[in-house]
């Protein structure tokens, strides 16, 4: 644990007195500090990552398997009421980044790592409360809930499927056999994605008006086919001898070997006493609860 802990929802051995949380909040949270020093001037948290670093290189600094990030302060309120970053959807990013102490590079994050750090960066902001409503799917009646979101735990996946210190995996198509050598998706990936399915929407918008979402991700996913890397030769496969039932096993391998953090919520209706499962509604009030 680095730095000593003001948060009840994430313990520490130290714990801050009144006069010291004062003295901090008076400091220049604005001081020229490099990530790399981590001479912040506020507490700050270490965060276990689902991978355990186990998918990283060993000489990125990931492969500790935590991350430290610092406590909120009025600098990142001031980028998530920033109205251009809401607008081009990157206020997330630009707030994780800003809270993230360890000097990594944030487009090298696991998607799964990156959730569980936006989990971790919400409950040392705002506490573990998120309150939410939610619709029954069978009655279509509405009810609050209080997510108590340090309750969330990191998937189990498959360790020994993979080479440590790689992101790289092997799967044998069961109707086709042919053999696929893939990767998890990272930040830098999904940025690659979202920028690759806007030039496809445009381009449908005029002939077909279908989007390839699903047939892009898995281009930037898989690496070779049959031992073949050219990229154009993996996208003409996607496009043309990806089988249906090849496509569900593939994905079910993806998720079986992919960590993350669980964000299935269950709750019981008011109406009608059924547990019903939900994925943790992200709505406004996830970072902006007084909304």
């Amino acid at each position: 644990m680095s730095g000593k802990v003001i948060d009840p929802d994430y313990p520490g051995q130290d714990r801050l007195s009144d006069q010291e949380i004062k003295n901090l909040a008076i400091q220049d949270a604005g001081s020229a500090v490099t990530a790399a020093t981590k001479n912040y001037p506020f507490p700050t948290e270490t965060i276990e990552l689902p991978s355990k670093g186990l998918l990283y290189a060993k000489s990125n600094p990931l492969s500790s398997g935590t991350v430290e990030i610092k406590y909120m302060t009025a600098k990142e309120e001031d980028i998530l009421t920033s109205q251009n970053l809401i607008k081009n959807g990157t206020v997330i990013d630009v707030l994780l980044r800003s809270l993230i102490v360890s000097p990594i590079n944030y487009n090298d994050l696991l998607v799964g790592d990156k959730n569980a750090i936006m989990i971790a960066a919400r409950v040392l902001a705002y506490g573990k409360d998120y309150e939410v409503e939610l619709t029954n799917p069978k009655t279509g009646h509405i009810q609050k809930e209080n997510i108590d979101l340090t309750l969330f735990s990191n998937t189990k996946f498959d360790e020994s499927n993979f080479e440590e210190g790689s992101n790289k995996f092997s799967f044998e198509l069961p109707a086709s056999k042919r053999m696929l050598e893939f990767k998890l998706l990272t930040h830098g990936d999904d940025k690659k994605i979202a920028d690759s399915i806007k030039a496809a929407k445009k381009a449908s918008n005029r002939i077909s008006g279908v989007t390839p979402e699903l047939s892009t991700r898995l281009k930037h996913m898989i690496l070779s086919v049959d031992g073949e890397t050219d990229r154009i030769k993996i996208s003409k496969f996607v496009d043309n001898e990806f089988l249906s039932r090849d496509s569900i096993e593939f994905r079910s391998k993806v998720k079986l070997v992919s960590p993350d953090i669980d964000l299935t919520y269950s709750y019981y209706g008011e109406d009608d006493g059924e547990e019903h499962e939900v994925a943790l509604p992200m709505t406004v009030k996830f970072f902006w609860p007084g909304s």
